[in-house]
């Protein structure tokens, strides 16, 4: 019987002719040459490729990025959005490259920091209650 135990070589491939809808979580590596509507879970890496459209929550430890992704992404280590990449969404990643030519609208945060700087109000993140004697920030 095969082991298993994901191996850093494996890895799964959502055609270009597949349309899934739903939750999809994987350890090692995915790419996604179709369309994905849902959420994303990984320990590994997602790549969306050109062509590929992501309507998705994703939070993976790095994320390349050729086609289209709409939704917030978490890369616990690195995001990259290639020339001829479009996102549309909040991103937060511990690194972040972006080529020219790539397509990016939403707010960032990035760093070691990142996860504790998105701007409050972000979807995630609570409003900041203002100090006592403090005027509240519109």
């Amino acid at each position: 019987m095969a082991d298993p135990t994901p191996t850093s070589n494996q890895m799964t491939v959502i055609g270009a002719d597949t349309q899934i809808k739903g939750e999809m979580t994987f350890n090692s590596t995915a790419r996604l040459l179709g369309v994905f509507e849902g959420k994303i879970t990984a320990k590994g890496e997602l790549h969306v490729a050109e062509g590929a459209t992501c309507k998705a929550a994703v939070e993976a430890a790095k994320v390349m990025v050729d086609g289209m992704v709409e939704g917030n992404v978490t890369a616990s280590e690195r995001v990259q959005l290639n020339a001829k990449s479009r996102m549309r969404g909040d991103l937060t990643a511990l690194r972040l490259v972006v080529a020219e030519g790539a397509t990016y609208t939403g707010h960032v945060s990035v760093g070691p920091d990142a996860k504790a700087a998105r701007p409050a109000g972000a979807p995630g993140v609570p409003a900041a209650e203002p100090k006592p004697g403090e005027p509240a920030r519109r």
